[in-house]
């Protein structure tokens, strides 16, 4: 195997129960977004856009369509000699069982063998969640000239959503960081780790296999990993991104980032659009809207039939539409079925559900600010199973 500049590891495996329903029957990298890609085709995108040949996915909570989906490598453009994609999953290494992935650094450890292999000079580790375009290049290209022993990338948040994050301060000058606290309670910056780090590779796995002896740790990143270079001296700096990003780690934040699509200012795929998205093309057959549809500011995707009115929504493939439905400021998942008369605002409604003739999903109380459909759901008028947390309203079967 040949030495490389740089590889990419994919942090993929995670439950993302804070996505809700969601999440019940697959990994939240596999979600579908935007109307035909799923939200971990952003990171890929980004891997082979910036030349990377090697790309590890680790994958561990509900993998089989996350799995199916990456089969279909030759989108991105990642099967070559030197490495191309692999799915890394937990695996058992002796006699004692499997041994799955306890923390998100614990996960890197378990694949040292696989990362040695190509004899990196630098690793990079991503997040496989967000949605964003990023030449990570350019991020290798500030890391070699600090002569950083780790760079993380950086962007500023809105103060209500800092909590969520690991947030850093950096000298503005030099941007090396000073300061690093994950997930406070009581932020006092705005300016938030990406989840994105660019390590030396014998400097990361010093960390990794010293984190290993520890008696008492998450086996976490952002909880171990980073405090402990920072307190230890070493170099750790910034790399400050200033463009769109979206940690679509919430189902609100989910809504956000779809919604976000119908502006001409926050639609990513409008935004340097050399820098194609790829994903898994589905082959379906053309969108039809029947003479009783109306559309307006709204994505529409391949294999629908829409026969009612659609507004700032987005809709994905195979979902069909019945006259005299009302869908508003909503996000319809793949393969739904919205029958006649039923009105829904303000809703994600899940993949293969149905929406029985005359439903009405519109919440008037003040404190629901969103209703959350699952997969795999058929709500009639006599709802059952509901649940309302956070200002977001469940409905399940």
């Amino acid at each position: 195997m040949k030495k490389q500049k740089w590889i990419a590891l994919l942090l993929a495996g995670g439950k993302g129960t804070r996505l809700n329903l969601l999440t019940k029957s697959l990994v939240k990298p596999a979600v579908p977004f935007g109307g035909k890609y799923r939200i971990i085709d952003f990171a890929l995108s980004n891997c082979k856009n910036s030349g990377i040949e090697t790309v590890g996915i680790l994958t561990q909570y509900r993998p089989y369509v996350l799995h199916s989906h990456l089969g279909h490598c030759s989108y991105w453009n990642l099967y070559n000699r030197y490495g191309g994609l692999t799915i890394l999953p937990p695996f058992q290494r002796n006699s004692s069982g499997v041994e799955w992935y306890e923390g998100t650094s614990h996960a890197v450890f378990q694949n040292i063998e696989f990362i040695e292999q190509h004899k990196p000079e630098h690793v990079l580790i991503l997040s496989a969640d967000q949605i964003y375009k990023m030449d990570y290049s350019l991020m290798l290209e500030q890391h070699i000239e600090t002569n950083a022993d780790c760079t993380i990338a950086v962007v500023e948040v809105p103060w209500e959503d800092a909590g969520r994050f690991g947030l850093i301060k950096m000298e503005k000058e030099s941007y090396k960081i000073i300061d690093f606290e994950e997930k406070p309670e009581h932020p006092t910056t705005n300016l938030a780790s990406m989840g994105i780090y660019n390590f030396k590779w014998p400097v990361l796995k010093e960390y990794l296999l010293q984190e290993e002896q520890k008696e008492f740790t998450n086996r976490d990143f952002g909880k171990d990993i980073i405090p402990s270079i920072l307190c230890d001296g070493r170099g750790l700096y910034a790399y400050y991104f200033n463009n769109y990003w979206k940690d679509v780690g919430t189902v609100r934040s989910f809504w956000d980032a779809n919604l976000d699509l119908l502006n001409k200012e926050t639609n990513i795929f409008l935004q340097n659009p050399e820098w194609k998205i790829h994903t898994v093309e589905n082959n379906a057959e053309p969108l039809y809207l029947d003479q009783s549809a109306k559309a307006q500011q709204s994505l529409l995707s391949e294999g629908c039939e829409i026969y009612g009115t659609i507004e700032k929504s987005v809709v994905f493939s195979g979902v069909k539409v019945g006259k005299g439905a009302r869908i508003k400021n909503a996000v319809i998942l793949p393969n739904t079925i919205v029958e006649e008369n039923a009105w829904i605002e303000n809703a994600v409604i899940g993949s293969q559900t149905v929406i029985k003739n005359g439903v009405i999903l519109v919440s008037k109380d003040p404190d629901v600010h969103l209703i959350v459909v699952g997969n795999n759901v058929t709500v009639d008028p006599a709802l059952h199973e509901l649940t309302s947390k956070n200002n977001v309203l469940t409905i399940s079967s």
